[in-house]
């Protein structure tokens, strides 16, 4: 086994391969981008080099740069991770010419399956199904064209040499054809410097399932089951799970054969993908082969058992497979969603921004998280928006959707925009429940999926107020506003509070009564206990106990709230005011704090309501204002002095007192 390897990439594929490769016992190597000198794979290594700057260009892409580290660094191996040079053969050339062990497949299988259209060749030639098309060297737009005419449409052109949806077309008629090649073949050269394409029979209703394999130096391939894949936006996957659901022993031991077929027609090694169309009459062809570790193998690694990364570092270490095919055994469910900073209201836009607040579910064997981001971390533009991996396995389907749906809400998230909402939409529709899958499910439930929520919730706006009241009584546990006794600062209390929500703002009051709060909110009338420990508010309303959480970032609340993330500006100026009968005596500091300014001098005349001194705690300013008509007698403290929570600000008397 290698005593040290580098990770040859960023984010929870770097912390997922950097987790097994310590369990293990092998030393790790990170490398890093500017952008990324504070991540948490940088962290979790035993050793971190600096690569460049934050464009993949200049950084994760920088094959020689790379290299070089690992030799300055004695790693005997390198693990590309998936994305950026996991499927580079130059890479993978290099490695070997460096007398480094490229922790993938040889470099003639990354040859034979980077082009899809050669890999078509080869699967035709090995006996593997494939889709009616045309996937020829013969590139000329009439050859194209008579070719479409013979496959028949619906069809797909696709770019022979991209990846993730790009230089991809559906043709419905064949007055479509020549505008959509020319597009595609645009889109194709842009993205991967390539216009090569191919064309293949548009199956209308197809799932996307996909085998995952592996293969040793010894002539061993086996297959660990398949994962089906079909919830999709813009071909790229969302929801993933394993087994597939409604897939018999006979298709899966048909299809898994037909993917060690694959394997071993390219003399493969390591891990690998193959994926397939899975037809309604039952039918399936092949589609393509990554040649690296999925996104989404922890839906695999959850019903067999097996730890994926710790398979390839054996295979690249030189030994056999752990187990043989009729070793591989399958138990339960797994689901897995992933959840980005984007906004799927706004055609799914990637989304930037600090993580100012982030709670995960508990991990356990039912729940697993792969991630490689902490609070605080920032969502950078440079690269994949996707924030982590949530996964969760149970005895069944129906149970792991509940596990999946519980999980969803206890994830939550501020300062970014996420598809959490989304995600929990799709996992809760019922035609997901019902496993009614093809690659067109979110297109065909759009109006379900994307339909409009009420970002106006009184309740979240009453829950955001009683947090800000709450985070300030908390700061010391002798304040008088923390107890139920009926305590009053002079008079009755109330906090008038002013809270943005969009372009909408909203005004509340809120005062403390002798056992609970009395919130004015929307011409409403609210009586609430409430109870805030940590980030998770407790609100008794309507003899209801609800509970939610909250976060506060600079002047943003964010309430969680039936699956809903609530956002509220508030200004930072709160006013105290004082009703009730006539008073005369002192105002004193409602808690711990700075004097900001004093505004009525010594024997002044004031009005009520007029603002006698100003003071600042928790970064919020607030206004002690006189209860009645009166006379300022003495203030006590000065512009910049520090008080205590219920120290004497003002000695005031009130005119009719």
């Amino acid at each position: 086994m290698f005593r040290k390897i580098l990770i040859a990439n960023r984010g929870e594929i770097a912390c997922r391969v950097i987790d097994t490769a310590h369990k293990l016992g092998i030393s790790c190597v990170a490398v890093y981008s500017e952008a990324d000198a504070n991540a948490r794979h940088v962290r979790m290594a035993d050793e971190a080099y600096l690569l460049g700057p934050a464009p993949s260009k200049d950084s994760y892409l920088r094959a020689d740069k790379i290299i070089a580290i690992a030799k300055k660094a004695g790693a005997e191996a390198i693990h590309p991770g998936y994305g950026f040079l996991s499927e580079n053969e130059e890479f993978a050339k290099a490695c070997d010419a460096a007398g480094i062990i490229f922790i993938g497949p040889p470099v003639d299988a990354i040859t034979a399956m980077g082009s899809k259209s050669a890999a078509k060749i080869i699967m035709q030639q090995a006996g593997v199904p494939l889709v009616p098309g045309y996937h020829g060297d013969d590139q000329s737009d009439q050859l194209l064209a008579d070719e479409s005419a013979k496959i028949g449409y619906p069809q797909l052109l696709k770019a022979a040499y991209g990846g993730g949806g790009k230089g991809m077309r559906v043709v419905w008629k064949k007055e479509e054809f020549s505008d959509a090649l020319a597009s595609a073949r645009r889109e194709a050269k842009a993205g991967f410097g390539n216009d090569k394409m191919l064309i293949e029979r548009y199956l209308t209703k197809p799932r996307h399932i996909e085998i995952q394999v592996f293969a040793d130096n010894h002539g061993n391939a086996v297959y660990l089951a398949e994962r089906d894949c079909s919830i999709q936006r813009r071909h790229q996957k969302v929801i993933e799970e394993a087994p597939a659901p409604n897939f018999s022993a006979e298709q899966r031991k048909a299809m898994g054969e037909a993917a060690v077929k694959a394997a071993k027609a390219i003399n493969y090694r390591g891990a690998g993908t193959v994926e397939f169309l899975f037809d309604e009459d039952g039918s399936f062809y092949f589609m393509e082969m990554n040649t690296r570790l999925q996104v989404e193998h922890p839906v695999t690694e959850m019903i067999t058992g097996q730890d994926l990364v710790q398979w390839q570092l054996l295979v690249a270490a030189g030994e056999a497979l752990p187990l043989t095919q009729s070793q591989v055994q399958i138990n339960g469910h797994a689901i897995e969603v992933r959840v980005y900073a984007e906004d799927p209201d706004n055609d799914f836009m990637p989304a930037t921004g600090k993580l100012s607040y982030l709670r995960q579910p508990e991990a356990n064997r039912h729940v697993r998280i792969d991630t490689g981001v902490v609070e605080n971390d920032e969502v950078s533009p440079f690269y994949d928006p996707m924030i982590a991996k949530l996964i969760v396995w149970d005895e069944n389907r129906d149970r792991a959707i509940n596990r999946m749906l519980r999980a969803l809400d206890d994830y939550r998230i501020a300062g970014v925009t996420t598809n959490l909402g989304f995600l929990t939409r799709l996992t809760a529709h019922p035609a997901f429940k019902a496993a009614q899958l093809d690659t067109n499910f979110i297109n065909q439930h759009h109006d379900s999926l994307f339909a409009p929520v009420n970002k106006q919730d009184d309740q979240a706006l009453v829950f955001a107020g009683l947090f800000i009241l709450l985070q300030q009584h908390n700061t010391n546990s002798t304040n008088p506003w923390q107890c139920n006794k009926g305590w009053q600062l002079n008079e009755l209390p109330t906090i008038q509070l002013s809270l943005q929500q969009g372009e909408t703002k909203h005004q509340l009051s809120i005062a403390q009564t002798a056992n609970n709060y009395l919130v004015k909110v929307a011409g409403q009338e609210l009586s609430c206990g409430a109870q805030l420990h940590g980030d998770e508010l407790s609100v008794v309303m309507s003899e209801q106990l609800i509970k939610v959480r909250v976060s506060r970032y600079q002047d943003t609340i964010s309430v969680f709230l039936k699956n809903q993330r609530y956002d509220f500006i508030y200004q930072t100026e709160v006013t105290i005011e004082h009703d009730g009968a006539e008073h005369a005596g002192s105002l004193t500091a409602p808690m711990n704090g700075t004097i900001v300014a004093v505004v009525a001098q010594k024997g002044a005349t004031v009005a009520a309501g007029d603002t006698l001194v100003i003071m600042e705690a928790m970064k919020m300013e607030y206004s002690i204002k006189a209860p009645k008509n009166g006379v300022v007698n003495d203030v006590f403290y000065a512009a910049g002095d520090l008080v205590k929570d219920g120290a004497e600000l003002v000695d005031f008397t009130a005119e009719d007192a």
